[in-house]
């Protein structure tokens, strides 16, 4: 599944989950730029709004001046900020946190909105279950039902600080080949920063594999990547489909449900970078010691008692 060079070739292996013959969902691909234009007149003409089962991810084509309201949310929201995105001010009833360089930040529960100072991409995440935009979603009918294969989030532990704006830059984290990627989480999300790729993929050196429950969000914000996408066979076959080999640039996303065998290849020869998002937070990541950046501020859950919806 993995090379021997792979980080993740050195993950535990878990019990396969019991095939109760539920359906496989079909993956899902979005070109935000086709969803909201960049040239729209307003934030909200700017902004792409796509979901999987435990998370929503918004998408906005910022510019200097945007007032980005985020509402009054129960649990937490992540900022992903790119090496494009512009500076921000993070506005919370505390008071303001600005960030001018790439990172995540985490902004505790309640209302909060976000300034922007410059031009640039921005990508919030907030929980499936936040009213104010789970029924914004270009694919909120792929979720009028849950997935019956995808784990329901259940928060993590809180942060042993207390409520707070945290932001973990990224700048200062080296590449490191025991570890994959730049990984940080949250009560209800696992962002992966992986590094960038300056040249497409080698075709003889991919990794396809599988996931037993959890949805893989893969957000392209620089270049292009072709996504290999197999639906295993179950045996009523009106279920089958066909081999995906999709391209796309970026920014978008493809919605990777499980146990559908992937992997993702760069493709254009001037760069290509990608961000994993997983809801809830990946177990198998989060064991292994010194992959998980902020693991100190975000605790795991006790086996029984600490993970709670």
């Amino acid at each position: 599944m993995y090379e021997k060079d792979d980080p993740r070739s050195a993950l535990g292996t878990a019990a396969p989950r019991p095939d109760d013959g539920a359906a496989i969902a079909a993956p899902q691909y979005f070109d935000f730029h086709r969803l909201a234009p960049p040239d729209a007149a307003t934030p909200a003409g700017r902004t792409a709004i796509v979901r999987g089962q435990n998370v929503v991810l918004v998408h906005t084509s910022a510019r200097a001046g945007d007032d980005l309201d985020n509402g009054t949310l129960d649990g937490e929201l992540a900022v992903l900020v790119t090496a494009d995105s512009p500076a921000i001010s993070v506005i919370t009833e505390h008071g303001a946190t600005r960030i001018g360089e790439p990172g995540l930040v985490v902004v505790p529960p309640g209302t909060s909105r976000i300034g922007v100072d410059g031009d640039g991409p921005l990508v919030r995440l907030v929980e499936a279950a936040e009213p104010a935009w789970r029924d914004r979603a270009a694919n909120a009918d792929a979720y009028a039902r849950d997935h019956p294969r995808v784990t329901l989030l259940r928060r993590w532990p809180e942060p042993p600080g207390g409520p707070a704006v945290r932001f973990y830059p990224l700048a200062g984290v080296p590449d490191d080949p025991a570890r994959f990627g730049r990984i940080f989480r949250t009560r209800s999300f696992m962002v992966n920063f992986l590094p960038e790729a300056g040249s497409p993929r080698d075709p003889r050196k991919l990794s396809p594999h599988t996931h037993d429950d959890f949805e893989q969000l893969s957000l392209a914000v620089r270049g292009e990547y072709v996504h290999h996408i197999r639906t295993p066979w179950l045996p009523d076959s009106t279920g089958w489909r066909e081999d995906e080999h999709v391209r796309l640039g970026s920014p978008s996303v493809a919605i990777i449900p499980p146990p559908a065998v992937h992997t993702s290849a760069a493709a254009d020869p001037g760069g290509n970078q990608l961000i994993d998002i997983f809801s809830p937070p990946r177990a198998d990541f989060s064991a292994k010691p010194g992959w998980v950046l902020n693991a100190g501020d975000y605790p795991m859950p006790r086996p029984g008692r600490d993970a709670r919806r």
